[in-house]
């Protein structure tokens, strides 16, 4: 297990799966802006993609997130999108409802720049975000990543088109352990 000040990042278990599928996947206002596919329900029991592990793909390693009192099941995080020939890849996290606001969101940001940077030895992670996501962009930017640029109404939500920013951090310039 990777651990940071509160959180650690484990592989996936199989009794995670109906916890994530309900408190972060049924939801549909949560689950559409955290995916850029539209929302549809998944039947319980059926191989969800999201949350189902394939151990042979290279490009994506998901993580359960689990609070380090007591080993409580907190969320999800994944490295994805890796790209071995350039060394980058894409961060992403989701935490459930109630461990949301306890600053979570900022050490797993740390604990998958640390796996990046350290253990895969990337060059460059990034973040998409929804520009109203401020918990991500705080998280992002205490951990040392810049704003790179703004991805103009080029996310639908619920119905409506809502701007994502860009992010990134090289390795070089991550610290670890610094937080903003």
């Amino acid at each position: 297990m990777l651990t940071g000040r509160q959180v650690g990042l484990r592989a996936r278990h199989e009794d995670d799966i109906p916890v994530l599928r309900t408190e972060l996947f049924d939801d549909v206002a949560n689950a559409a802006r955290a995916d850029s596919k539209p929302w549809r329900p998944v039947s319980p029991g059926s191989k969800d993609p999201r949350l189902v592990v394939d151990d042979k793909e290279q490009g994506r390693v998901p993580f359960s997130v689990v609070e380090l009192e007591g080993g409580t099941l907190a969320g999800i995080a994944a490295l994805w999108g890796i790209d071995t020939h350039n060394r980058s890849a894409h961060i992403g996290l989701g935490l459930l409802p109630s461990c949301r606001g306890r600053g979570y969101g900022t050490d797993v940001v740390a604990v998958l720049c640390h796996y990046g940077f350290v253990v895969r030895g990337l060059h460059r992670l990034q973040i998409e975000t929804l520009s109203d996501n401020t918990p991500m962009l705080r998280a992002a930017e205490r951990n040392g990543f810049v704003r790179e640029g703004v991805l103009r109404s080029s996310a639908w939500v619920m119905g409506e088109f809502l701007d994502a920013v860009l992010l990134g951090v090289l390795a070089e310039e991550w610290k670890p352990g610094s937080r903003g």
